[in-house]
């Protein structure tokens, strides 16, 4: 399991290392129930974040409101930069639940408008949770609602390697069962395109980086990163999920 790695020019102060102690052990002794109280400003994200360091534990961390949740998130990710710092609220920007008014016999049609960058970040987050262990979750309670079966999550992925033989009619196939759209002149986020015998994907979890698949009759010759803006070619692989 990799490691959690606290980085902060800071070290705890006043009573913090006192919690730090208390919550770690509590923690380890199975304690299900514990509260940190103190003010604002008193530290208590990084006491929280100590304890996680220590610990060495993937952690779920709920807000009650997307505006802390996004505030936790950027102050997580600055504390631990190697290691897997997720966001995961709702992906609604704008959500009107089906209706009906009685009095002026008025149906309201249901209608949504869903964030994509949002989106993205949950991709982000369920793909880190079903690929390692070094994950810290900052999560409205939105979280609280099923994903679905992770063993349907984890079937809807296609490991690649330079040099496995695959036909290209079932990988385009494979592509289209697992939800990604052919598109080959609008390239974007959980969309793939062909060209002849290189097949381009853009993963629904990433947002600067695609995947170039070229094949030879039935072989992959190289799995290629690229920039999907710009086409250029950021590092060559050997293997990909």
């Amino acid at each position: 399991m990799t490691e959690f790695k606290l980085v902060s020019e800071f070290e705890p102060k006043g009573d913090q290392p006192k919690a730090i102690e208390a919550l770690s052990r509590w923690l380890e002794e199975g304690v299900r129930h514990m509260v940190l109280l103190g003010v604002t400003g008193s530290g208590k994200t990084f006491t929280m974040a100590n304890v996680i360091a220590r610990l060495n534990r993937p952690a779920l961390i709920i807000s009650h409101n997307k505006a802390l949740a996004a505030q936790l998130y950027g102050e997580f990710k600055q504390l631990f930069p190697y290691n897997a710092v997720e966001f995961f609220i709702s992906y609604y920007d704008y959500y009107q639940p089906e209706a009906y008014v009685p009095e002026t016999d008025t149906y309201i049609e249901k209608d949504a408008l869903i964030n994509e960058q949002i989106d993205k970040l949950r991709h982000s987050t369920t793909r880190s949770l079903l690929e390692r262990r070094d994950v810290i979750i900052v999560a409205s309670v939105s979280c609280i609602y099923g994903l679905g079966s992770p063993e349907d999550y984890s079937s809807m992925k296609l490991p690649l390697r330079k040099g496995m033989r695959i036909r290209r009619s079932d990988l385009l196939s494979y592509l289209v069962e697992i939800l990604y759209q052919r598109n080959d002149y609008d390239f974007y986020r959980g969309s793939f395109r062909v060209r002849g015998d290189i097949v381009e994907v853009f993963p629904a979890h990433e947002e600067e980086r695609a995947l170039r698949i070229e094949l030879w009759g039935d072989e992959v010759m190289s799995l290629k990163e690229f920039d999907p803006l710009t086409g250029k070619v950021t590092r060559e692989l050997e293997s990909y999920t």
